[in-house]
């Protein structure tokens, strides 16, 4: 087993790790770009280290410099999270030629799954079932417009190098090709460093369903069933749930077989997630390999009692799964909301500022997974999401009624967020029923709008918070490279007196 790795990210899935480094003897080393300093990772890390400026090229995707302080700090392994560089084979590859485990898949495995295209033409000839689409990233808006016609309107323009919507453009007709396929590529860029894309047919109204699979080293492949994703918005996942709603039990162990073959076919190790789309007739396609720990991975933990992170180290350092398929049960149902930096009533735009209060959910059956706190202030260079309040129940019913109540005692004030949006997704009688699809969200929550009443008292409480703000002084200050600097009860507390008796 490694003594210490460095987490190359930032935010809760940092903070998810380090956990997880903790539980298990290690020692976490964190990277943070100049305006991390004060994140909550760097807090709570043994180590940190500044990368860079804050724009992600020059920081969390500098591959050169995350080596070179994974080689100051003495790390022996690298973790990468999500996003940023998780599913970049050339860091794998690095990481590989210096000696550094990647706690991931190898890297010729990250670029089979990497390139989405290249993995849907391996699926095919293995017989896995794949969306129509191209099998070669297009040359110039000529070949592309050609393959649309050829796929037939509505088309999905996906990024070839990664996932988590960064790319995705919808096509209805052949006028508007251009600007979303130039839009899609420039995202693309920003997210990966790669602006290839391919088109794949667009199915209208699917669930979108993905299963969550390990694989050891030596030929071992569980899987550790479903969760359903279909609630998203700008293809972004907001929620997700396990079990679906939609599969019977033949269904989930068809699509479960069919997800440990695709690691198989790949040559896969570790941790991975292949998605599935599932249309109106219950046929589902090979979507693409998420070849990362998951954004939504805390509901199979809480349904399989398994944590995923803990197995991510544990087979990077050569060790075989110690149980089989058939010793994985799910006991329960789970949900997951994404908390988000957003305001749902414009457009789901990003918010960033001073959180002024920071207040978490608790009870039993209540996980938060969160790299925030009161008095932080939320960047405007990376992905929005600030916490996951994940909720576990005897059964759907109680699950979702349980994280209505979680949604209510979940308080953010300064910034706006996906909270009161969430909470009215998981109580519209659609979702209680299950009845969930990718278009959701436009269908029933085009033009939503927060109650009013509800905002009046939030800014009352932003007031509040305000003024009591005024006279905190700073929670933290990281200062350079090394071990970060923790701050004392006395400068959490701020202005204080012990009141007296008689």
């Amino acid at each position: 087993m490694f003594k210490k790795i460095l987490i190359a990210n930032r935010g809760e899935i940092a903070v998810r790790i380090i956990r997880a480094c903790h539980e298990l003897g290690l020692e976490a080393v964190v990277i943070y770009s100049e305006v991390d300093r004060t994140s909550l990772h760097v807090q709570m890390a043994d180590e940190a280290y500044l990368v860079g400026p804050p724009p992600p090229r020059e920081s969390y995707l500098n591959i050169d410099r995350i080596i070179e302080i994974a080689r100051k700090a003495g790390a022996e392994a690298i973790h990468p999270g999500y996003g940023f560089l998780a599913e970049n084979p050339e860091f794998a590859r690095r990481c590989e030629e210096e000696g550094i485990v990647f706690i991931g898949p190898n890297s010729k495995a990250l670029q089979l799954v990497g390139d989405k295209i290249m993995a849907r033409r391996t699926m095919e000839a293995a017989g896995i079932p794949i969306i129509p689409g191209m099998k070669a990233v297009g040359h110039d808006l000529a070949e592309y417009a050609q393959e649309a016609r050829k796929i037939g309107y509505p088309v999905m323009i996906k990024a070839s190098a990664g996932g988590g919507g960064k790319g995705m453009r919808i096509v209805f007709r052949e006028e508007d090709l251009k600007p979303a396929l130039e839009a899609g590529m420039r995202e693309a860029l920003a997210a990966f460093g790669d602006e290839s894309v391919y088109l794949e047919k667009y199915i209208e109204e699917p669930r979108h369903v993905e299963f969550q699979v390990l694989a050891d080293n030596y030929g071992n492949i569980v899987h550790l069933f479903e969760r359903e994703c279909s609630i998203q918005r700008r293809h972004q996942k907001l929620l997700e749930e396990t079990p679906s709603p939609a599969l019977t039990p033949e269904l989930r162990q068809k699509m479960g077989e069919t997800a440990k073959k695709v690691l198989k076919v790949a040559g896969y190790n570790n941790a991975g997630t292949v998605e599935f789309l599932l249309d109106k007739d219950k046929n589902f396609y090979f979507l693409e390999v998420n070849a990362r720990l998951q954004v939504e991975h805390p509901v199979t933990e809480l349904t399989t009692g398994i944590d995923l992170v803990h197995q991510q180290i544990k087979i990077a350092a050569g060790e075989k799964l110690t149980f089989k398929q058939e010793d994985i049960k799910q006991r329960g149902h789970a949900i997951e909301g994404r908390i988000y930096a957003e305001d749902p009533a414009r457009g789901f735009l990003p918010s960033s500022g001073k959180i002024l209060f920071y207040q978490e959910p608790k009870g039993p059956g209540v996980r938060v997974d969160s790299g925030v706190y009161a008095g932080w202030d939320v960047p405007i260079y990376y992905d929005p999401i600030l916490a996951k309040l994940i909720i576990w129940g005897e059964n759907r019913e109680i699950a979702c009624r349980r994280m209505i109540a979680a949604l209510k005692d979940y308080i953010v004030l300064g910034i706006a967020t996906t909270i009161p949006f969430l909470r009215e997704v998981i109580s519209h009688p659609e979702f209680m029923e299950g009845r969930t699809t990718t278009n959701f969200i436009p269908r029933y929550f085009a033009d939503w709008s927060e109650r009013v009443k509800e905002i009046d008292l939030r800014r009352l409480a932003q007031a509040a918070a305000a003024y009591m703000e005024m006279n905190r002084k700073p929670a933290y200050k990281a200062e350079g490279i090394g071990r970060p600097i923790r701050p004392s009860p006395w400068q959490i507390l701020g202005r204080w007196r012990i009141g007296g008796g008689d």
